[in-house]
């Protein structure tokens, strides 16, 4: 089987599940441990994988910390930018950047997921659309 997949680190993994599945629609393909507090838990959306691990696991793997700044950007798209950024902003998720037309033919906009990384959220706009 080849394929790649991020592994996002998180200090909480529930709450960036949570997000993760709640909020962008990814559903839960695997839990580490299956029962008790998750160490891993596997997320897929149509044909993107998602791992979410704790922060402590690159130090137990590779002697690595996590940094307190961004450590990756995660670009999703999404059918109706304006109305998921409505419904993250209700759910009191930090938005970074509003809803924007940009000139290659994209509405883009950009949210914060729980432990400070960038999320951008994108749809074809009107005018791109064959």
């Amino acid at each position: 089987m080849r394929r790649a997949f991020p592994v996002i680190y998180t200090r909480d993994v529930e709450r960036a599940v949570d997000f993760y599945a709640g909020l962008l629609g990814f559903e839960e393909q695997y839990r580490f441990p299956a029962h008790g507090e998750a160490g891993y838990v596997g997320l897929r959306r149509d044909q993107a994988d998602l791992g979410i691990v704790h922060e402590s696991s690159p130090q137990q793997m590779i002697g690595a910390t996590m940094g307190d700044g961004p450590r990756f950007e995660l670009f999703v798209y999404v059918d109706d930018v304006d109305a998921s950024i409505e419904s993250m902003r209700t759910a009191g998720v930090t938005v970074l950047r509003a809803a924007d037309d940009m000139p290659w033919g994209e509405r883009v906009a950009s949210v914060s997921d729980p432990d400070g990384n960038p999320v951008t959220l994108a749809a074809p706009t009107a005018a791109s659309l064959p």
